[in-house]
């Protein structure tokens, strides 16, 4: 059955009770974090992942890995060398679009207030998770909904596929307020390395699974954070180990399918974007296509991919995601959405 797992339990099982967006749990001094992964036929990076996840100087209560149907000695390593760590097993690849989704509704599930996401190839620094809480803690009002880390690539410079969107409409109370914990204003983040507030992901739903990869996380996390608070706090920081350093407009091959695609996807929908930022964000993404075929050696191959992407996100609509799972025989772990 997919999403058995090890370490935590049936707590999955169970209707977790909702808590207000941007409020902490009653009668508790610190919020349950739980970690999601989600990983495919990378053991050794995710196994490095998981041990400096448990090196946190302040530890997550729990930890979720995703398994996208390996191939190789992941589920078996995790469970070898990390047996408290839940490991849910998906049948099939369902990118990482899905493997949040369905990592988020067992968080969810289980109870968590914040949910930490990231990839599998993501190192955080001993006090990268602390760092996180520490803004969150001392963000005056209503808790911030997301909270992303700094992310660098292996010889220390910032990582570009990474950098959060900074929130162009900012106020300057908000700029001010973000200032003072040294932190900044931000729109949209990556999942890489993102602190969620679990009731505001409950009210607003999970990640769109039919997005598979690329896109998914702008669009969930633009939903996420319209009329919410998001930050970067640069004090969390996390090494991103990519295989090379540069943006996903760099050589991105068949894969830019799904840029193409999702980008349309997201700039059609109403729940993410306001009207306005749909034109700002649409003025940005067709300079960002321009440098990518700039940049490209196969630029014939990359404009029948961009035919391709055009014609499916315009003529298409991604499929609801207990949709995308219930084709592979999956059922979405059960949890409260109403906020």
């Amino acid at each position: 059955m997919p999403g058995n797992s090890t370490g935590s339990g049936s707590r999955g099982e169970h209707l977790a009770r909702p808590v207000a967006p941007g409020s902490d749990p009653p009668g508790r001094d610190e919020p349950a974090v739980t970690v999601v992964i989600v990983t495919r036929n990378r053991c050794a990076l995710l196994l490095e992942s998981l041990a400096a996840v448990s090196d946190q100087a302040r530890p997550p209560n729990s930890v979720i890995v995703v398994d996208n149907a390996s191939t190789d000695e992941t589920v078996a390593s995790v469970r070898a060398k990390f047996p408290e760590v839940r490991i849910a097993e998906l049948p099939g690849n369902t990118g990482g679009a899905g493997g949040f989704a369905y990592g988020l509704a067992l968080a969810l599930a289980g109870g968590a207030d914040l949910i930490w996401l990231m990839d599998d190839d993501t190192i955080p620094a001993p006090e990268a998770l602390a760092a996180l809480l520490d803004a969150r803690r001392r963000w005056p009002g209503r808790r911030p909904a997301l909270i992303a880390s700094r992310v660098l690539w292996t010889d220390g410079r910032e990582h570009p596929m990474n950098t959060p969107r900074a929130k162009p409409f900012a106020t300057a109370a908000e700029r001010a307020a973000a200032a003072a914990i040294a932190c900044l204003p931000i729109r949209s983040a990556s999942f890489v390395s993102v602190l969620i507030d679990a009731a505001v992901c409950r009210e607003r739903g999970l990640p769109v699974a039919d997005y598979f990869l690329w896109a998914d996380d702008f669009e969930f996390t633009t939903r996420i954070l319209r009329g919410n608070q998001g930050l970067l706090c640069p004090a969390s920081v996390v090494v991103h180990k990519t295989a090379t350093f540069g943006g996903t407009d760099t050589n991105p091959g068949p894969r830019f399918f799904y840029e193409v695609r999702n980008k349309i996807w997201t700039l059609r929908s109403r729940s993410a974007l306001a009207v306005h930022e749909r034109v700002l964000y649409g003025g940005a993404t067709l300079r960002r296509w321009a440098r990518t075929f700039a940049r490209s050696r196969d630029r014939r191959g990359l404009a029948r991919t961009l035919a391709r992407g055009l014609a499916a996100g315009l003529r298409t609509r991604p499929r609801p995601t207990e949709e995308v799972f219930a084709a592979l025989g999956v059922a979405l772990p059960r949890h409260d959405t109403s906020g």
